[in-house]
């Protein structure tokens, strides 16, 4: 190699050696400077850190935490929203971003000139959750004002049906829940909550289509179809929905029943108004004089318990139509006036004995009663109800023994026959000396056509 080119690769070494150690010194230069300074395009927390140095990091944060703002997405995408500056939030250095500078890889900063990098620490800070409350009660939605309370669906009586009443959502808050969403987002820095998504919102616990409420409406709208119509003759009384709606109970069971108390209690109002054996009877004799009847066999007694179970059972059937009660005791007619128009009348001061057939007077005839003076008085001043219908029967008593074609007994051992074979004459006075043992005497062909005109149950009136 000769001298020159000798010299030429000198000189070229020479400037290679110079950009190697200027170069080195920039690397260096560069490291050094990346030691405190974060590489070019590394982000933390969404700021732009480049070339910053940690203080500078430290005071982006606190103005990004001093803008922070949360967001409360509320029923109908209505929105309000908290600040830093009313909770008081700030920016604790807790050390983790002089740890991030710590763990930057600065000797590899010129990668770092193509290659972005995004950190994420837990920024610390502090506010006061003691403003927390305040503020709620500042926001529209926890004023009363705008406050709808939800309800549950329920039965609404409509006179005769009782109808499904749907609940209303409302928009009330569960307070708890919010304050501890609301702190939650503030220590995990999100910046919007949706409370309906988070289940704030207070709800109904009864819907419209609750099966169990739609059982109820059913059940219940069955009892309130019963429409029953007693049939007291000249007189009805109607039980519908009007009249058992405050009969229907709850059991202990929780469900729906009629209270058999109540229908007890109605079927004593129907006693009171329709019972009457053995009551008063206003009658009207043959001679056109109005008279009051007390005591006697003859009338109607309802059966209180059967009449009731009978009643309890149709309703919870949702019967419909006429029915009649259940009776201990019956009368031949279901009018006011029970007597009716087949009946025997019988006049002790007369001694006269009327019978009527369906209206219509088909005898008339003189009688004798019991003997007054023994003390056989035939018992007056009632209605009786004729017990039994016998011919050919042998009454016996205390010293008699007397056959007869025709009885018709009345009260007790008391009652209507003939007594040809014995008497002449009827009428007259003859009952306070020469009278029955207290049966009513009738000429046998009297007696007679009375014993195939009436039957069993029919009255016989005596005064």
């Amino acid at each position: 190699m000769t001298k020159k080119k000798k010299r030429v690769l000198l000189i070229f070494l020479g400037i290679v050696l110079a950009w190697l150690v200027i170069i080195g010194i920039g690397y260096t230069g560069a490291v050094y400077y990346f030691s405190s300074h974060f590489l070019k395009g590394t982000t933390i927390n969404g700021i732009d850190c480049s070339k910053k140095n940690v203080s500078q990091v430290k005071k982006d944060i606190q103005e990004r935490i001093s803008e922070y703002k949360l967001k409360i997405v509320e029923m109908n995408d209505k929105t309000e929203t908290i600040s830093a500056e009313r909770i008081g939030l700030t920016y604790v250095d807790d050390g983790k971003v002089d740890q991030l500078m710590e763990e930057q890889e600065r000797w590899s900063w010129i990668a770092s000139l193509s290659d972005k990098k995004t950190l994420e620490v837990t920024a610390g800070t502090t506010y006061s959750k003691e403003r927390i409350d305040g503020i709620l009660d500042e926001m529209d939605c926890f004023q009363p004002v705008n406050i709808t309370e939800p309800q549950d669906a329920y039965l609404e009586d409509k006179g005769s049906s009782y109808e499904i009443i749907p609940e209303v959502e409302g928009n009330q808050l569960d307070r708890e829940k919010v304050k501890a969403a609301v702190i939650d987002a503030i220590d995990s820095g999100k910046t919007e909550i949706n409370l309906v998504q988070l289940g704030c919102y207070l709800k109904p616990s009864v819907y419209q289509d609750n099966a169990e409420l739609i059982a109820e409406r059913d059940i219940l709208n069955k009892y309130l179809q019963t429409n029953l119509t007693y049939d007291f003759g000249d007189r009805t009384e109607a039980v519908n929905a009007l009249t058992i709606k405050s009969w229907i109970v709850k059991g202990d069971d929780g469900q729906w029943t009629i209270n058999e108390s109540k229908a007890l209690d109605y079927v004593q109002e129907l006693k009171y108004k329709y019972d009457t054996f053995g009551l008063t009877h206003e009658f009207t004799t043959s001679a056109g004089q109005k008279i009051t009847l007390k005591g006697g066999d003859y009338g109607w007694v309802i059966n209180k318990q059967a009449t009731a179970n009978q009643l309890v059972q149709a309703i919870k059937e949702g019967q419909t139509g006429t029915v009649e009660p259940v009776y201990q005791y019956s009368a031949m007619s279901r009018d006011t006036n029970d007597i009716g128009d087949t009946y025997v009348e019988i006049s002790i001061s007369e001694q006269r004995m009327w019978c009527y057939k369906d209206g219509y007077l088909i005898v008339d005839t003189p009688v004798v009663t019991g003997n007054v003076s023994k003390g056989y008085d035939t018992p007056s001043g009632s209605v009786w109800a004729i017990d039994a219908k016998k011919q050919d029967a042998i009454l016996k008593g205390e010293g008699y023994v007397q056959p007869v074609t025709y009885w018709l007994p009345f009260v007790g051992n008391v009652g209507i026959h003939d007594a040809d074979t014995w008497r002449s004459e009827y009428g007259g006075e003859i009952y306070k000396t020469n009278g029955s043992h207290g049966c009513v005497n009738t000429p046998t062909a009297n007696a007679e056509k009375i014993f195939n005109a009436v039957e069993i149950g029919t009255p016989v009136i005596v005064y």
